[in-house]
C-alpha cells in the first residue's frame, strides 16, 4: 500500500531513490544466497524463474490489467529490452551461473560489473559524462572487482568456467534494462508488473517444453524461495530500484550495486561456510570507497 502511494507521485524524492537502491542491494544479496542455496536441491532454475514472476504477477495483476501487456505509449523495443534485461533472460542466464560459482565470486561479477557495465553505456550510447569524482568511483569499483575476481579465479574449478563468464553477460542484461526502464515514461509499479507478468509467461512455457520440479519440492523450501524469489527479489526489490532509477539516474542507482560483493561474502561466510581472506576484505574497503564516490556524494555541486 506503501508503494501504491508513493507511486501517484510524479517525482521522486532523492533521499526515497538512496534508500530504494539500499534496500535493493540488501535483498540481491540475500538472493544471491538464497538461489545458490538452491543448487542443493531438486529446484531447477525454470522453477525458480515461475516463483520468481509468478508472485509478483499475481499482486501486481490489477496494474498489467491496467496497463495491458502492450502499453500503447510504450516502445516495444524499450519493452523487449526491459523484459530481457532484468525478467526471464537476466534470471536464467544469472541462476544458471550462480548454481555452479560461489556466493563470494557472484556478488563480485554480477554486482560489481552492473554499475559498470551501466555507466559505459550511458557514456557511450547517451552521451552522459560523469564527473572526475564519479569516474574515480568507477575505477575503484573495478580495481575492487579485480582484486576479488584474481582471488577468486585462482581457486576456480573448471567445472566452475561457464558460470564465471555468464555473470558478466547477466549484469551487462541489467544495465540494459536500467537504461531502458530510465526512458520507458513508466512508473516502477507498471514496470514491475509488465517485466512479472511477460517473465512468468514465458517461463510457463519453458516449464510446458522441458518441465518443472515444484511439485516434488517441500514446502519449507518452497516457502523459502517464494520469499526470497517473488516476495523480496521479485516485487520489493524490483520496485525500490525503479524509485532509485526514477530518483538518481540509471548510472548513479547502479553504482549501489557494487556493494552486493561486500553483503554476498559476509553473507557467504556467514551462512554457506565460505573463506574470508585479506584479498577479500581489501577487495570491500576498495568497492566500498567507489560507490561513495560514484553515487555523486562526494561530488562538487554545479
Amino acid at each position: 500500500m506503501v508503494a501504491l502511494a508513493l507511486d501517484r507521485g510524479n517525482t521522486t524524492p532523492v533521499a526515497a531513490g538512496y534508500a530504494g537502491a539500499f534496500v535493493t542491494v540488501l535483498i540481491w544479496a540475500g538472493w544471491i544466497l538464497a538461489t545458490r542455496h538452491s543448487a542443493g536441491t531438486a529446484l531447477g532454475t525454470i522453477d525458480l524463474g515461475l516463483i520468481r514472476y509468478g508472485v509478483p504477477a499475481i499482486l501486481l495483476a490489477p496494474v498489467w490489467l491496467k496497463t495491458g501487456l502492450l502499453p500503447r505509449k510504450l516502445p516495444l523495443l524499450l519493452l523487449v529490452l526491459m523484459v530481457a534485461g532484468s525478467g526471464a533472460l537476466f534470471f536464467q542466464v544469472s541462476a544458471f551461473a550462480i548454481h555452479s560459482v560461489p556466493a563470494s565470486s557472484v556478488g563480485v561479477l554480477l554486482g560489481g560489473s552492473m554499475p559498470l557495465a551501466t555507466a559505459l553505456i550511458g557514456i557511450t550510447v547517451f552521451g552522459e559524462r560523469p564527473d572526475r569524482m564519479r569516474v574515480l568511483g568507477f575505477a575503484a569499483i573495478l580495481a575492487g572487482v579485480a582484486i576479488l575476481l584474481t582471488r577468486s579465479l585462482g581457486s576456480a574449478a573448471s567445472t566452475g568456467w561457464s558460470g564465471y563468464a555468464l555473470l558478466p553477460t547477466a549484469a551487462t542484461l541489467w544495465a540494459i534494462y536500467t537504461h531502458a526502464f530510465r526512458r520507458s515514461g513508466l512508473s516502477p509499479l507498471q514496470g514491475s508488473a509488465l517485466i512479472a507478468i511477460w517473465s512468468f509467461l514465458i517461463h510457463l512455457g519453458l516449464a510446458t517444453c522441458f518441465g518443472t520440479t515444484l511439485a516434488s519440492v517441500p514446502v519449507q523450501e518452497i516457502a523459502l524461495q517464494v520469499t526470497s524469489q517473488g516476495i523480496l527479489s521479485g516485487l520489493v526489490a524490483m520496485v525500490a530500484y525503479g524509485f532509485a532509477v526514477k530518483s538518481l539516474g540509471g548510472t548513479q542507482a547502479a553504482a549501489f550495486t557494487a556493494l552486493t560483493p561486500v553483503l554476498a561474502m559476509v553473507g557467504g561466510a556467514v551462512l554457506l561456510g565460505e573463506q574470508i581472506g585479506p584479498f577479500e576484505i581489501l577487495a570491500a574497503v576498495v568497492t566500498a570507497t567507489g560507490v561513495a564516490l560514484s553515487t555523486g556524494i562526494l561530488s562538487s555541486k554545479a
